[in-house]
């Protein structure tokens, strides 16, 4: 039942601190929606990481599909979902912030915090996207560590230029609830309260991405 319910991921890197730190294990739910300001892990489908997965011993894939051990394959990433179908994403605003459908984002709960007390800032890229039909736009907590939905805006795919940012929904394993070890970091993760009251344009989403790079973006 575990295995069709839930599955453990090891955090490998510090794109998410410190929300996330590296090895902690997360609890990623199956049968739960997520939404936008949720922390998801998704197969890396589109090639971010380059190269082959690791693969465990034949027992430890065993023990891994059923949930028992926590899955190390180096094939699978976890971000937050800032944008879903149909959103406008954009950084930055005049005071520094990204925004959603209009709505500038207090992301001090969650970003990664310096030596000197202060977040680290939003995006050093400036962007304004639609995100497309089925897809969701993410990026890491940690902005300055995350290779992460940003930096595949300008790829060239077999669909066109930046599709390979926005990450397939059929491709997300599902949300991460919890971080389950060590000990002494378990917890609940929880949905920010700075996605509250954004806007639903799902129904409005396109079936291509629009993308502007730079400062001269629009923003919205």
């Amino acid at each position: 039942m575990r295995a069709f319910v839930g599955q453990m991921f090891v955090i490998p890197s510090g794109s998410m601190e410190q929300t996330l730190e590296i090895g902690d294990r997360v609890e990623a739910l199956k049968v739960t929606d997520f939404k936008r300001g949720d922390i998801v892990v998704f197969r890396d489908s589109e090639h971010w990481l380059g190269g082959d997965p690791a693969k465990r011993s034949v027992p430890g894939q065993v023990l891994e599909f059923i949930g028992l051990l926590p899955n190390t394959s180096s094939n699978y990433l976890i971000k937050r979902v800032i944008g879903m179908p149909g959103d406008t994403v954009s950084c930055c605003t005049p005071q520094g912030r990204m925004s959603v459908n209009g709505k500038a984002l207090d992301e001090s709960d969650y970003l990664y915090r310096q030596q000197n007390g202060q977040t680290v800032a939003s995006s050093s890229i400036a962007f304004t996207v639609t995100v497309p039909k089925d897809r969701i736009f993410v990026m890491g907590d940690h902005r300055d560590a995350s290779g992460d939905s940003r930096f595949h805006l300008s790829d060239v795919g077999d669909e066109y230029t930046g599709a390979s940012a926005f990450v397939p929904i059929g491709d997300v394993v599902g949300p991460a609830k919890a971080v389950v070890v060590p000990l002494s970091r378990i917890r609940v993760l929880r949905t920010p309260a700075a996605f509250d009251g954004i806007e639903d344009r799902s129904s409005r989403a396109p079936a291509r991405a629009a993308i502007c790079l730079g400062e001269s973006c629009p923003r919205p």
